[in-house]
């Protein structure tokens, strides 16, 4: 089976990627950073999502001499200028290793940070950018990137228990329920991961 590096540690985003992979490039293994526990840690000194997201997939690559999909997310929030923005993930200063405690730390960050904002105020968008990198024999890297959207709200208090960061403060246009309530098979077709990932996938099949 063709084996493919996801740069991250996130066991839901493995999880969500490798549901996102069998749909749209199946017979694909999806190997998490938890399977390479001497991996260095990769500094995310870029300024957008791509940037970031380059980062990681070449230098996970080059540590592990296989391909590597890579994504930088964020949320986006109108009322607070574009933050969290790319620092989404460490929005709240975070420095331990427990996921969960991280996203409840950053989910309480924003909705203090709301508090006085109006619910018709609180539009917000969640975008992501999915990076392929694969090291050529020429010495030319393949690489690609696309980036997905989600425009939604941000709600006054936290719904639902499924997801994972943001999810479930995070109301998706048309929806009356929060990504943290909505099915996987839901999320998975609106999400902005999947709109990056579906239109990245034809790209990984042609290049894996």
């Amino acid at each position: 089976m063709r084996k493919l590096v996801l740069a991250t540690k996130n066991l839901g985003k493995v999880a969500e990627f490798q549901r996102l992979l069998s749909e749209h490039a199946s017979g694909i293994k999806v190997l998490g950073l938890a399977d390479f526990p001497n991996m260095p840690e990769v500094i995310e000194s870029g300024k957008t999502l791509s940037q970031n997201a380059f980062l990681k997939a070449k230098m996970i690559s080059a540590f592990t001499n296989l391909p590597t999909l890579s994504d930088d997310s964020g949320l986006f929030i109108d009322a607070l200028a574009g933050d969290p923005g790319i620092y989404s993930a460490r929005w709240a200063q975070y420095e331990g290793s427990d996921s969960k405690e991280q996203d409840l730390l950053n989910i309480n960050k924003v909705l203090t940070q709301l508090k006085e904002v109006r619910s018709d105020k609180r539009s917000a968008q969640f975008m992501a950018a999915v990076v392929f990198y694969k090291a050529g024999a020429d010495h030319l890297p393949l690489e690609r990137v696309e980036i997905g959207v989600l425009a939604g709200e941000i709600i006054s208090a936290p719904l639902g228990s499924g997801g994972f960061g943001y999810d479930p403060i995070f109301m998706p246009t048309g929806y009356n329920q929060t990504l943290a309530q909505l099915s996987p098979v839901i999320k998975d077709q609106i999400s902005h991961r999947g709109i990056a990932l579906r239109a990245i996938a034809p790209f990984i099949l042609d290049h894996l």
